[in-house]
């Protein structure tokens, strides 16, 4: 019998290929220019919602398998730190009820308005993107559940990024290390207010247009400032590591270590805008709430 050829020697197919280009520029020109695309990939990923939670179960089975393989010991041990922290976060928690009482007690000599509970719910993830230049995750949160684009994002350690689009039963999230996210700041121990931008990696983010005067040093955290009104003011966003001043130029160069685990966290949590509140008080919407905390 002829043996088949491994490889086929035909023409090469130049048309096809010219399709594709055509037709992926023409997909590109409509995203660009017209909004109606958006509701196209909000249905599109409607279908390929399955999909990501097929893909999830793998690594949800895999860590449910490592718990439940889990040496005796290191359970044993696990409680114990476990146990450390709660009493640790018990003190801490003794002292907050002081402190909470005292700046209660401030704001009515300084006839200061009461800071409001920021409404949010809880999201899991279930994928990272592998494209090497873009850092975006996809979270099991969508329209269906409240959220929306813009949404602040964040994990038990800082801000994560924010929403920028949205389905109805998933949301894709750009991370605050991509190179395309930028957010106001402002620095915890004197207030100065800067701008963060990512560098395309986890580790790391600038500090943009920080004045060679500015009191900034090393160990400054840097919280949300709440300028611009998408991200509350006071949150965690990043450390600075390193300030540099380079003789004859306007400004140091700043670079700073996120505080979020953008790498390690599972669960975030998707926080509501302030304008929000009326909407998020009402006796239904409540109720809602904390059904999806759980």
């Amino acid at each position: 019998m002829p043996i088949k050829p491994l490889f086929s020697h035909g023409p090469l197919p130049g048309y096809r290929l010219f399709f594709c280009v055509l037709a992926a520029s023409a997909l590109m020109f409509v995203d660009l220019h017209f909004t109606r695309m958006e509701q196209v990939r909000a249905q599109m990923s409607m279908v390929v919602a399955p999909i990501q939670w097929v893909v999830s179960v793998p690594s949800d089975l895999l860590n449910w398998g490592s718990l439940a393989l889990s040496d005796q010991q290191a359970l044993v041990d696990e409680n114990r730190r476990l146990r450390e922290q709660i009493l640790t976060l018990s003190h801490r928690g003794q002292r907050l009820a002081n402190l909470t009482a005292e700046n209660s007690e401030l704001r009515e000599l300084l006839r200061a308005a009461k800071r409001r509970d920021i409404p949010y719910i809880t999201a899991e993830l279930l994928s990272l993107d592998n494209d090497p230049f873009s850092h975006q995750m996809v979270v099991n949160r969508g329209h269906r559940n409240g959220a929306y684009v813009g949404q602040p994002v964040i994990d038990a350690s800082g801000l994560v990024g924010q929403i920028t689009a949205v389905s109805a039963y998933s949301s894709r999230v750009l991370l605050l290390a991509d190179a395309s996210h930028a957010l106001p700041v402002q620095l915890n121990r004197n207030g100065l207010r800067f701008i963060v931008q990512g560098t395309g990696r986890y580790s790391s983010v600038n500090v943009m247009y920080v004045p060679d005067t500015a009191d900034i040093r090393e160990g400054d955290l840097l919280t949300t400032s709440g300028l611009a009104g998408r991200f509350p003011p006071g949150y965690p966003v990043a450390r600075v590591t390193e300030v540099y001043h380079d003789p004859g130029q306007p400004f140091a160069r700043v670079t700073a270590e996120p505080m979020a685990q953008l790498q390690r966290s599972r669960h975030f949590l998707l926080l509501f805008r302030l304008r929000e509140q009326k909407w998020m008080n009402t006796p239904g919407m409540k109720r809602w709430i904390s059904h999806q905390r759980l």
